[in-house]
């Protein structure tokens, strides 16, 4: 916390930490720019979770932060966003999101609520009807960020057959893999957190991650010295904390 803190007060004195370069996330604007030059939607996918989940809530967040990035890149295109949805309560969140980027754009009534499209709080009758849109519309690039289960694979198996520019994250370490061999770019674990921060450069966001960062960087450390220790027969720490 004190390193958050430290990095935050920095960042609004001006001195913005620097995060490494995320691949994946930098080929966002390329996607869009494939899509516009095609002709072609983009489909935006904040993952299949609610809000409310411990380890999946975060992740549906992280995937509503980059439809914010991808909707504002698209209107400055004058490109279409489709955001298939599976959780009801998601949907009005997604949309006032597509719609609040239109209105700072000085064009609110080109906003659309059909492409807010939910299609099924139902796994698999989601995974469906997403693959069935896709081959539709046949967007120029699908962008997945947030929780994915079973119906990954399907979903990205059919963007790849479709011919989109495909960038997939999760924190879902079984889904990874098929994102991984599916996907044009794939962010891995923590990265999707790092993306609002990532594409808008925000000081507090950036600052918030490089001090979380110190935070690893310590449990590490600390980790270490206390196995070489253990190893080294020296058990302070253990007698301390009872173990």
């Amino acid at each position: 916390m004190a390193a958050v803190a430290y990095y935050i007060k920095s960042a609004e004195k001006g001195k913005v930490p620097r995060v490494r370069r995320v691949a994946g996330i930098d080929a966002i604007d390329e996607a869009i720019g494939r899509a516009v030059e095609m002709g072609k939607p983009i489909f935006c996918s904040h993952g299949i979770a609610n809000l409310r989940g411990a380890t999946s809530g975060p992740q549906t967040l992280a995937g509503l932060s980059v439809l914010s990035y991808v909707t504002k890149k698209a209107i400055e295109s004058n490109a279409r966003v489709i955001v298939p949805v599976r959780q009801p309560e998601v949907w009005p969140i997604a949309a006032d999101i597509v719609e609040t980027e239109y209105k700072l754009a000085g064009r609110a009534d080109e906003f659309d609520s059909d492409d807010i499209r939910f299609l099924s709080s139902n796994q698999f009758g989601f995974s469906s009807n997403y693959m069935g849109l896709m081959m539709r519309e046949k967007p120029g690039a699908n962008i997945m960020i947030g929780a994915y289960w079973a119906e990954s694979l399907q979903l990205a198996e059919t963007g790849n057959r479709v011919g989109a520019f495909q960038i997939a994250g999760t924190a879902q370490t079984s889904q990874i893999p098929f994102f991984l061999v599916t996907s044009d770019y794939c962010l891995i674990g923590e990265e999707i957190y790092s993306a609002g921060a990532y594409l808008t450069k925000d000081g507090p966001l950036m600052a918030s991650l490089a001090g979380q960062d110190v935070g690893r960087i310590i449990a590490v450390v600390l980790g270490g010295l206390g196995t070489l220790a253990y190893t080294a027969g020296i058990t302070i720490l253990l007698d301390l904390f009872g173990m």
